[in-house]
């Protein structure tokens, strides 16, 4: 279980439900376009407990949550709403409460797995390294 697992460079490759999760937690409609087939590259610094996670979506704008496990940090959604959170890590997974779902990423066969659950709406977004 190393604890660098995570840091690197990722671009995402698929992904499953991802209306019926935008629907589940009232993305407007502009923003839910935006997202759908987003080439999202997702950028993993870690230092120890500490991450540096930065989402870089087509035409320029980058999302950072930066946050240190266990703490409490402030974060920001998908839709640009920002909220505080306690990071946790559970077996190998990072995992945050987002104030309307629960999302968990993991490293899996080498790729970034991220899971998002939402009124037991489960959306999975898998990227592959690149770096």
């Amino acid at each position: 279980q190393g604890n660098m697992a995570f840091a690197g460079k990722y671009e995402f490759e698929g992904d499953e439900n991802y209306d019926a999760f935008v629907k589940a937690i009232g993305l407007p409609s502009d923003k839910a376009e935006m997202g759908r087939n987003c080439k999202i590259v997702t950028e993993v610094l870690q230092n120890g407990n500490d991450f540096t996670w930065t989402q870089h979506f087509p035409g320029g704008r980058t999302t950072t949550n930066t946050f240190t496990i266990g703490k409490e940090a402030d974060m920001e959604t998908m839709g640009a709403k920002k909220f505080k959170a306690t990071v946790k890590m559970e077996d190998g997974k990072i995992v945050a409460d987002f104030p309307n779902y629960r999302h968990t990423a993991e490293i899996s066969g080498g790729k970034l797995v991220e899971i998002s659950t939402a009124s037991g709406v489960v959306y999975k977004r898998t990227s592959k390294k690149i770096a």
